[in-house]
C-alpha cells in the first residue's frame, strides 16, 4: 500500500516540484492539523477563502440541512431553486443598486472569463486592457489578462487585442478607448505583492472608462468579503464597477463564485445567441446555502468593524527591523524583504513553527498573510510573535 506521500506525487497531478506536503487530518477555526495531531495557525485562510475560519458551524449546518433538501437538480438557470435566489437576494441588498444581478459560477476564473465575455457583448468590441504583475486566473482567457509573462509564455498564442498599462499611473489611462470592450483590474493587487493604489486611481480610472464607453471589471476575488477592511474592497475608494466578479471567500470554504452586473445587461446573455454562457455546476444548491450562511456570519458577527484593528495588531507584533515593507489593507498583508531567499526561508521556517504563510506569483521578495478575519487577538499577537522571532533567526 504506498503511502499517503507516494499516492500524492505519483497518482495527483502536481503544480509545483516541492509542495509543502502538510498532510491535513482535520481543520477548525483558525487551526488546521496534520496527521500526528501538530497544529497549524492558518495565516492565509487557504489563500484568502475561509475569511470566516474553517468549518465554521453555520456554514456547516447550512451545508447539512441543504444536503437533506437536493443537491445538483439541473444545469444552470432553468430551475428555480431557493438556495440561489436566497443568496441572489442577500448579496444584491449588499451591493450598489447597479450591481443587481448575479451569475453563479464554480470559481473565480470562471467569473472573469464570464465578465469578459460579457463586456465584449455589451460593448459589441474586442479590445481588453489589464495591469501588468495583475492574476485573474489561469484559465485561457483570465490568463490572458493576467500580468505575470512568465506563468503565460508557455501557453502562448493567448487571447489576441490584449493591453497592459502599468497599476496605478493614471498616465496610461489615456491607452483605454473607444476601441476598449473592457479593464479588468483588482482594486488592490493581490499577487503582485498587495499593491495599493493612491486615493484617487480607480476614480480617474472610473471617469476614464465611463468617458469612452469601456466596461470596468473589478476583480474582488482576493480583494472581498471583508479581507481588506470592508465587505468589499472598492468601498475604500468611491467607486463602482460595472462588472464585479468574486469567489475565494464567498462561499465559506466552498467552491463558488460569480459575476455581478445590471441586469439589463446580464440579460445580453440570453439571445443572440441564446444560453450565451452556460455552467453545469455554477449555482450549486449547497454551495450557495455555504454562500448565503457565510454572509450573514460576517454581518450578524459584526466581522467587519474590527478587521482593521486586527490587521494593525499583528502588525505590530511582526514588525521586525529588517523587513523592508509591510504593505497592509485590513488584514492583507505583503511582507516584504531583500531576497527571494530570505522568504523561503521564513516561510518555511514558519511551517516548522506551525504557522501557514506563503508567497505572492508575482512577488517572490515578499510573503503573503491573509489570516481569518475572525481571528482571535490573542492568537494574533501570539502568532505575530512566533513570526517575529522566525524572521530574526533567518536574517
Amino acid at each position: 500500500m504506498p503511502s499517503a506521500s507516494e499516492t500524492f506525487l505519483t497518482h495527483l497531478a502536481q503544480t509545483s516540484p516541492h509542495p509543502l506536503q502538510l498532510e491535513v487530518s482535520h481543520a477548525e477555526g483558525s487551526y488546521i492539523f496534520d496527521q500526528s495531531g501538530k497544529k497549524y495557525f492558518d495565516l492565509i485562510s487557504g489563500i484568502a477563502v475561509s475569511n470566516i475560519g474553517h468549518r465554521h458551524p453555520k456554514v456547516v449546518d447550512a451545508i447539512k440541512q441543504q444536503v437533506d433538501k437536493y443537491m445538483h437538480v439541473m444545469a444552470y438557470g432553468e430551475f428555480i431553486q431557493n438556495p440561489q435566489n436566497q443568496l441572489a437576494l442577500e448579496l444584491t441588498k449588499l451591493l450598489p443598486s447597479t450591481l443587481n444581478s448575479c451569475y453563479f459560477v464554480n470559481s473565480g476564473a470562471e467569473a472573469n472569463e464570464g465578465a469578459l465575455k460579457l463586456a465584449k457583448r455589451i460593448t459589441g468590441r474586442t479590445e481588453l486592457i489589464a495591469c501588468k504583475k495583475s492574476y485573474h486566473g489561469s484559465t485561457h482567457g483570465a490568463l490572458s489578462v493576467s500580468g505575470n509573462e512568465v506563468k503565460k509564455n508557455a501557453y502562448r498564442p493567448l487571447l489576441p487585442g490584449v493591453k497592459f498599462i502599468e497599476f496605478n499611473n493614471t498616465l496610461d489611462l489615456s491607452q483605454i478607448t473607444d476601441k476598449t470592450a473592457a479593464v479588468i483590474i483588482e482594486p488592490i493587487q493581490g499577487d503582485a505583492g498587495v499593491r495599493i493604489p493612491s486615493e484617487n486611481y480607480l476614480k480617474q480610472l472610473r471617469q476614464r472608462c465611463t468617458a469612452v464607453g469601456a466596461q470596468l471589471i473589478f476583480d474582488e476575488i482576493q480583494t472581498g468579503f471583508g479581507r481588506t477592511g470592508k465587505l468589499f474592497a472598492f468601498e475604500h475608494f468611491d467607486v463602482i464597477p460595472d462588472i464585479l466578479t468574486i469567489a475565494k471567500a464567498f462561499g465559506g470554504g466552498m467552491p463558488i463564485g460569480a459575476f455581478v452586473s445590471d441586469k439589463l445587461q446580464m440579460d445580453l446573455l440570453t439571445h443572440s445567441p441564446m444560453l450565451g454562457h452556460i455552467t453545469t455546476f455554477g449555482g450549486h444548491p449547497v454551495n450557495c446555502a455555504a454562500a448565503l450562511a457565510n454572509l450573514k456570519v460576517i454581518q450578524e458577527e459584526h466581522l467587519i468593524e474590527g478587521i482593521e484593528a486586527k490587521g494593525a495588531l499583528l502588525e505590530k507584533h511582526i514588525n521586525h527591523p529588517s523587513i523592508k515593507e509591510i504593505r497592509r489593507k485590513g488584514l492583507m498583508f505583503a511582507v516584504e524583504f531583500e531576497s527571494p531567499e530570505t522568504v523561503q526561508k521564513i516561510v518555511l521556517k514558519c511551517l516548522e513553527e506551525g504557522i501557514i504563510t506563503f508567497w505572492f506569483l508575482s512577488c517572490p521578495e515578499s510573503f503573503r498573510l491573509a489570516p481569518p478575519i475572525n481571528m482571535t487577538n490573542e492568537d494574533l499577537i501570539h502568532t505575530g510573535k512566533i513570526i517575529w522571532e522566525v524572521i530574526n533567526t533567518s536574517i
